[in-house]
């Protein structure tokens, strides 16, 4: 297993994936990662929906024009949010998303590859996820995450850059 910041450096979103499946406890690691992902108040509110059906999946397809990814890969991951679970009200996105990086980064160091496929904040993508899941009203969805075993991985980018950090103030 890769080292904490060797894996932040050397992620990338992984667009093509082979037909073998995530295993069981891959599965159950990436959500327990998700899980671990700090949240307002400790209010804890994801919920996560796992997709491995690609007649659902495909569908998604339909709704979000970016989402090609999907349809390859041998599972998904709907990461959404409960406003009553909020530990602080309006928080619930940084908590989703604070879970979907964290989901990304375990992906990328148990050796899988994976994409962000982002949901919040457009319309037409949050009906169609909605509708699809058959999510209550408190219900939000934020991103999926579409993972498998890379067919090709993209070279790691550094993307530091030094004109963008200020000292003491602007």
């Amino acid at each position: 297993m890769m080292d904490t910041l060797q894996t932040i450096m050397t992620r990338r979103s992984v667009r093509h994936f082979t037909s073998q499946p995530v295993t069981d406890a891959e599965l159950e690691s990436l959500l327990r990662a998700a899980m671990q992902a700090p949240s307002s108040g400790n209010g804890q509110p994801w919920y996560f929906i796992v997709l491995t059906d690609h007649n659902i999946m495909d569908e998604v397809t339909k709704f979000h024009p970016t989402a090609a990814a999907i349809k390859e890969a041998p599972l998904a991951i709907l990461i959404c949010g409960d406003e009553t679970l909020e530990g602080k009200p309006g928080r619930w996105m940084m908590d989703c998303a604070a879970a979907s990086q964290n989901m990304l980064l375990a992906a990328h160091a148990l050796g899988l590859g994976s994409v962000w496929l982002g949901i919040h904040p457009d319309p037409a993508r949050i009906e169609g996820v909605s509708k699809l899941m058959g999510l209550p009203p408190q219900v939000h969805p934020l991103s999926i995450v579409a993972i498998g075993r890379a067919a090709a991985t993209p070279e790691p980018v550094d993307r530091y850059k030094p004109e963008r950090v200020k000292l003491n103030h602007w």
